[in-house]
This record gives structure tokens, sequence and C-alpha cells, in this order.
């Protein structure tokens, strides 16, 4: 068994020496591109070995086979110049005119990607490194598809990028709580780089999957929407991994589609999603969305469309700033539309360091069932762990933390960290759903060594100000 660990340390060193790729985020799209390809091409040899009439939608010449798989083929100013002209131009232009899924995945990432590397040479150790691994061999895609999580994780402290990736931990618990079960359709409208469909992939997979009609079932019920280019690629490629051999992911973005054209045909079983927050939607957005609710607040508009998705019955786990859980005006007539059409059970405050370092925004896992109005809300408060001050890359929030709240889930009542608040107290507050805890009693602040001697001291230099002032007085 090859050491896959020790070929993805060996791609990033390789890469570090070629003076096109600056920085994480460059080599990540940079790894992501020629993985999809190698990918595509691995699942296209067993189609082959399948189906004698089976075509691949990649022309011969830019397959994986043709220009990348032998050791001691093209390199140099040669391949960089085939990868510039041809490849990319091809990939770009293949043809989809048959809405042959496939072709438009494939185009859809080669659309919005670039290729970083200048050194051909160093192209072709990359290469060849990559080659190392089979993708058709079950435990060299299952083992790559963890090491591919810590690479999305990188993303998170690569620039911007932080926004496409939601921790592991959070993503588990949501799902376990949603719990999709095969035959429902799931839906993330700002799928990112797949972390919640590859949960609900993973947790359909552990309870129903029993054979190759099951699988079939399974592909056909898990989708995304993600309109920014590298999210896109790396969903894809992640979905890959997770065994849905062409995943129904669309390079759109969700929210440039009319609101009422969302009709009975798209409607699904389960949204789980983290939408963008805290960002202006593109011009002109807001108006596919009626009148009353029209903002240029992403998240707002995101929850009114996730809404809108959703079948009667249907189940949704959802993160949300705070700012979308307060305000007036349009906010809060979209939180009384939510209110109204859904049934909003839970609601889990965490704290503000989860998301960071991409973001300090204080957010909220939102727990709601669409087709009836909601009649009281229950709050979680999630704390920190006894002895660490905040969440950080070294120590992210973990899933076993959520052991308390899963106990409580099916038994609920009041305690420190639970408490519930009616529909009428939130009619009053003018549905004001940012609810702070009222069990919680003012801790007694701890100091350090330093801050008591500090204290002392200040104390000290006071009392030394009143014994002079009063001897001066008794004088």
């Amino acid at each position: 068994m090859k050491n896959l660990s020790n070929i993805i340390k060996t791609l990033q060193n390789i890469m570090r020496k070629d003076t096109g790729v600056n920085g994480d985020a460059q080599r990540i799209e940079q790894l992501g591109w020629m993985i999809s390809l190698k990918i595509i091409d691995d699942k296209d040899l067993e189609n082959e070995l399948l189906d004698d009439k089976y075509k691949s939608v990649v022309p011969s010449k830019l397959q994986w086979r043709n220009w990348a798989a032998d050791s001691e083929g093209m390199t140099g100013d040669e391949l960089k110049n085939f990868i510039d002209q041809q490849l990319f131009s091809g990939l770009k232009s293949i043809d989809a005119s048959g809405g042959n899924k496939r072709a438009l995945l494939i185009r859809g990432i080669f659309e919005g990607t670039n290729n970083y590397m200048k050194n051909g040479t160093i192209i072709r150790q990359v290469l060849n490194e990559l080659n190392k691994i089979d993708f058709n061999a079950s435990q060299d895609r299952h083992l790559f598809g963890d090491i591919y999580e810590t690479i999305l994780r990188d993303l998170q402290n690569a620039g911007n990028y932080g926004e496409f990736y939601t921790p592991r931990a959070i993503t588990e618990f949501m799902t376990d709580m949603i719990n999709p079960r095969l035959g429902e359709k799931v839906l993330d409208p700002a799928c990112g780089t797949g972390g919640f469909l590859t949960s609900a992939i993973e947790n359909i997979r552990k309870q129903d999957i029993k054979g190759v009609k099951d699988l079939k079932v399974l592909q056909d019920s898990i989708a995304g929407k993600e309109f920014k280019p590298l999210p896109f690629m790396l969903c894809v490629t992640n979905l890959i991994l997770h065994d849905i051999e062409i995943p129904n992911i669309e390079y759109t973005d969700s929210l440039n589609r009319e609101y009422t054209s969302i009709g009975f045909k798209d409607r699904v079983d389960i949204i789980l999603a983290n939408p963008p927050f805290g960002a202006s939607v593109n011009d002109g957005i807001e108006t596919n969305f009626p009148l009353a609710f029209r903002t240029t607040e992403s998240a707002d508009l995101f929850l009114l469309l996730m809404i809108r998705y959703l079948k009667d019955g249907g189940r949704a786990a959802i993160v949300l700033p705070d700012g979308s859980l307060t305000g007036d005006g349009v906010k809060m007539r979209i939180r009384e539309e939510w209110l109204s059409k859904c049934k909003i059970h839970t609601i889990v405050r965490l704290p503000n360091s989860v998301f960071q370092p991409y973001a300090s925004v204080a957010t909220n896992l939102c727990f709601f069932t669409k087709g009836e109005p909601t009649k009281e809300i229950w709050y979680w408060e999630h704390r920190l762990p006894k002895g660490v001050k905040s969440y950080s890359k070294t120590k992210p929030i973990n899933k076993d933390e959520f052991a308390d709240l899963k106990k409580w889930w099916n038994k609920r009542k009041e305690n420190e960290q639970a408490w519930k608040v009616s529909i009428k107290m939130l009619s009053e507050s003018g549905y004001n759903l940012d609810v702070k805890n009222p069990n919680i009693q003012k801790e007694e602040k701890t100091y350090s060594s330093q801050e008591l001697l500090n204290l002392l001291t200040q104390s000290l230099q006071n009392s030394n100000i009143l014994v002079s002032k009063l001897k001066k007085d008794l004088k």
C-alpha cells in the first residue's frame, strides 16, 4: 500500500519550487484540476471495461492517459505549451450540446480554472506523483478522500477561501440531527467544497446502502449549487471521491433565479447549508425576489430561497449569523415569513470563534421543518470547552462537544444551557430571534496571578494616597 500522505506532501513540496504558484489557494487550485482530470480518466477507463459501447466525452488527445500518464512522456516547454494552448481551451469548449452531465461538469471546472505553473519539468514531476494513485482502487480512493478533507481544511487559512469550508464537526452534527435517508432529495444551494453533501452521503451510506441500485438512487438524490470556480471544482472532485460518479453540482448562483419560478418539481426533502453572509449580493439579484423581501444581504435572501425549495414536511439545518435573527423592516418580514411557513424547533447558539480565522461573527445552527407555523423555539447555548478561551486553527470545534446536546435533543428540559420561547413572546418583540440565555448566572471573574498582583499594587497605592490625605486633614 502506498503512503498517500507522503505523496501529497511530496506534491506540495514539488509545487513550491515553481515560481508561478503563489500561496496555498493557488496550490490547491492547481492540484484540484489535475486530480479532477485524473479521477475522470480513471472512471472512464473503468466504464470502458464494463461497457464496450462506452465513449468518454473527453477528446482522446486531452485524456489524462494520453498526455499525463507516461512518466517519460511530454515534459518541459512542450508540456507547458500543451496545457496552456490545447488542454484548457479544448476542455472549456467540450461539446455539451446534448446536455451530457459529465461534459457540463468538465466544462464548468475548466471555465473558471487556471494553470499557474510555469515550469514544464516541475509539472511533469507533479504528474508522476499523481500517477501513483489509482482512483479505481477503493482503498486508494477512500484514503485519498480523508487526505482531501485536509486539503479542503487548508483552504480555511488561504485568503478569503475560508468562507467555503464549514468545520467538519458542524457539518456532521447538523447532518446527524436531520438524518437524511435513501430516496430523500438533499440540496445545498451554496455548497462550497461539498462538506454538507459528503456528510449526507456518508450518513445514508452507513444506514441504507445495500447494493448497486441503492447507489444509483443515492447519486440521483444529492444536489448542490456553487457559483465560484475553485470551490465548484473542489466540490465535484470531493463527491467523485465519495463514489458519486456524476455529481449533480450546478455551476451557478442560486440567487440568480426568479423566486416564483421555483415550483413543485424543484422541491427537496432536505436542505443542509451554510449560506454566505456578511456580503452584499450582485447588483439586481434582489429583484428576483418579491418586493416585500428585497434586500442585498445574502444570508437573508438565501433563507427565503431555502424555505421556497423545501417541500411541505421537508427538513432543514442551516447556519445563520446573528444579523439574520434580528433587525426590523425587510429583515423582520423575512423572519415573519419563516416563522409562519416553518416550524423552527431548535436554534443552537455558537461562540463567536467557531469560524475563525475566516470570520468572528456570532453564528447559529437553525433547525426547522416546513409546513406548519412555529409555536415555540428551543434554544441551546453551546459553550467553549473548559480551559479554552476561543476556537482557533489548532483548537477547532470538536464533534464530541455536542454529546450533551444530543442527549438533550429528544428529552428536552430547561437547564443552564437550554431555554424555550413562545411565538407570542417573539411576535411581541418584532420576531426578534436573537434571544439571550435567561438562565445564565454571572460568572465570577477569574484573574491570573499577574492580574491579582497588579490589582493589589493599585489597591495599596490608593490606600497610601488615602492615608496621606487623612494625616494631612488631621494636622
